[in-house]
């Protein structure tokens, strides 16, 4: 027969819970700390993004454009300015081959030293000496004697190359010679010549027909 001391003590067993559980029981209850929320990083990583490409874009692109366009501004200036070079030198020197192909071959008889000596000041180089001394042989004793004159003129001349200092032109010459009073003879010359700009000015280094 249970007592009523007995059912108390079973009730109060019931209500005792095992240390182990009840440690158990309480860590179970203890809140556990939050985990930083996730939703904020891509939101802070996306405000570093917004700030640092335009940085970037305004402190290493810009820069680096503009230097681009600047280079590319000079080499075009630069190119600009030697393409301007050239057709000056093209232009010049035409002209110059053109004037010293009729000072080279006109000449008149009772002034043939000084028409000569005078063209010999647009030659330079190996080819000035010979000029000298074929003219000086050859030309103006032939000239004086048989009263030679020579009468040239350009009907067209056209640049084969040209640098600031060399230039290569075909020269194409009418001449007309007449030997004392003989009838005047033609002849139609075409003459590669060579120039070379010396002290600023362009003269005759090779004086070729064709």
């Amino acid at each position: 027969m249970t007592t009523l001391n007995e059912d108390v003590k079973v009730d109060t067993a019931d209500e005792e819970l095992d240390p182990a559980t009840k440690d158990a029981h309480q860590e179970s209850e203890v809140t556990e700390p939050e985990e930083p929320s996730t939703e904020a990083q891509p939101k802070a990583e996306r405000t570093r993004r917004r700030i640092g490409w335009p940085q970037a874009f305004a402190y290493g692109v810009l820069p680096g454009l503009a230097l681009v366009l600047a280079l590319g501004a000079g080499y075009l200036k630069w190119s600009a300015g030697a393409a301007d070079d050239l057709a000056r030198a093209r232009t010049e020197s035409v002209q110059a081959a053109r004037e010293d192909a009729i000072a080279l071959l006109s000449y008149h008889a009772d002034t043939v030293d000084k028409d000569l000596a005078a063209a010999r000041e647009r030659l330079t180089g190996e080819f000035k000496d010979a000029y000298g001394e074929l003219t000086r042989q050859v030309v103006v004793p032939g000239a004086k004697e048989k009263h030679i004159s020579s009468v040239a003129k350009v009907n067209a001349a056209a640049s084969v190359s040209a640098s600031e200092t060399h230039a290569v032109a075909l020269v194409y010459v009418d001449q007309t010679v007449t030997i004392g009073a003989g009838a005047p003879t033609d002849t139609q010359p075409v003459v590669r010549m060579t120039l070379d700009k010396v002290n600023g000015r362009w003269l005759v280094s090779r004086f070729d027909p064709v």
